[in-house]
């Protein structure tokens, strides 16, 4: 029997989960409703490409109404998470988050301010970034489905 007393007890707001659907594929979980396909295949993201969405996708939520009050409510924007890897350790050692839009309306004052605000935005609510940061305690538990 595995002792389970340190389980984090998953709820709808604190947990996701995936059935495999094949070998090295997954279909991703949210309480809302959400899938996404993980793997390697073709149609599939990867772990590394679901961080690295993450990541990305945390900057600019945390940052988008800020971004919107200086472009816009319909400002266009795309972001992208690069990385580099160390391949020896096995993990990302370098992620670069780019938030791309159209700044040409906004005076250079303007654009200092509003990278100012992005940032302290971005510092202030991206959960995911904090977590990459200053790391979290990652616990494995292999439980028997019959318990």
């Amino acid at each position: 029997m595995t002792d389970t007393s340190d389980i984090i007890t998953p709820t709808e707001t604190n947990s996701v989960w995936a059935q495999r659907t094949g070998t090295r594929q997954y279909l991703a979980h949210n309480a809302r409703g959400g899938e996404v396909r993980v793997g390697t295949g073709p149609g599939e993201l990867s772990p590394g490409e679901l961080l690295k969405i993450a990541l990305a996708t945390c900057n600019t939520l945390s940052a988008d109404h800020r971004l919107a009050k200086a472009l816009g409510e319909e400002f266009e924007a795309n972001v992208i998470c690069a990385s580099i890897k160390n391949e020896d350790e096995e993990r990302y050692s370098d992620l670069d988050v780019q938030i791309i839009t159209d700044l040409s309306s906004l005076t250079a004052e303007q654009l200092a301010t509003l990278h100012q605000r992005v940032e302290s935005a971005i510092e202030r609510g991206c959960t995911v970034g904090h977590t990459i940061e200053k790391g979290a305690a990652v616990r494995l538990h292999l439980l028997d489905d019959k318990d």
